[in-house]
């Protein structure tokens, strides 16, 4: 259960620990990153060889797992939070405790890398971008989306985000957001082509989900908090291509060599 006796600074990641809880709550803090995770696994193609690994950097709970069934994937998971590799492990995932700018494993092993809502997170997205590029072999296939440094991020991804009832407060910190004509030169020097495109959930989908999720929240019977919660009626969000990267973006690329 959460401390709430204390606040941690942003980005602190003990705050994973305090939500271990609510990884697999379709409704839960993490929701988006659900309907985020269908979305990268979409871009990851069936495996074009026997024992093909995917690397997922980031993987806390294991949310792609469900998405790559049937692809053909060894899925390899990298994460910081001990207590979100427990629930990845429970759910097919290989896991490796381990700093993303770190990573233990060989250079070139990699089929796929995919590193969804991490780089955000992390104080040096540079050595991350080199340590996924580096894992991949050539010809390999890098899959990601995170947040775009720009105002209008800042404003919808925090200011706003953090005040609706399903986004944990603190979960961000906008200093680290990243540019996205400087993710694509990174990549670039590390031999990685990346293609970028904005995306964002579906309006009315999103719309529909809120007003559900905050009816279920008011509800005089709902159960508490601290135990697990029936799943808000109705279909979740679709995430959707956008035009505009200024937000929230998704990259794909492949590596040369």
């Amino acid at each position: 259960m959460p401390d709430a006796g204390r606040t941690l600074p942003r980005n602190d990641p003990r705050q994973y620990d305090d939500l271990a809880g609510e990884w697999w709550r379709p409704d839960g803090a993490f929701a988006m990153l659900h309907w985020l995770a269908e979305a990268r696994a979409a871009l990851v193609p069936p495996a074009s060889r026997p024992g093909a690994l995917l690397v997922d950097l980031g993987c806390g709970a294991g949310l792609l797992a469900p998405h790559l069934a049937g692809k053909g994937y060894r899925h390899v998971g990298v994460d910081l939070t001990r207590s979100a590799l427990t629930q990845a492990a429970a759910h097919g995932v290989t896991v490796v405790n381990g700093d993303v700018t770190a990573v233990p494993l060989a250079d070139g092993c990699a089929d796929v890398v995919a590193a969804g809502e991490l780089l955000e997170h992390v104080p040096d997205w540079r050595r991350a971008v080199a340590e996924a590029c580096r894992l991949l072999r050539p010809g390999g296939l890098l899959v990601l989306d995170t947040l775009n440094d720009t105002a209008l991020s800042r404003l919808l991804a925090v200011r706003i985000a953090e005040r609706l009832p399903t986004v944990p407060k603190g979960i961000h910190d906008p200093r680290l957001f990243v540019d996205a004509r400087a993710l694509v030169a990174e990549c670039a020097r590390h031999g990685v082509g990346l293609r970028l495109r904005g995306i964002r959930p579906g309006m009315p989908g999103l719309l529909g989900w809120l007003v559900r999720r905050m009816r279920a929240a008011n509800r005089p019977y709902a159960v508490p908090t601290d135990r697990p919660q029936a799943t808000v009626a109705g279909p979740p969000p679709r995430i959707v291509p956008t035009w505009s990267t200024a937000v929230l973006y998704q990259g794909r690329g492949t590596r040369s060599g």
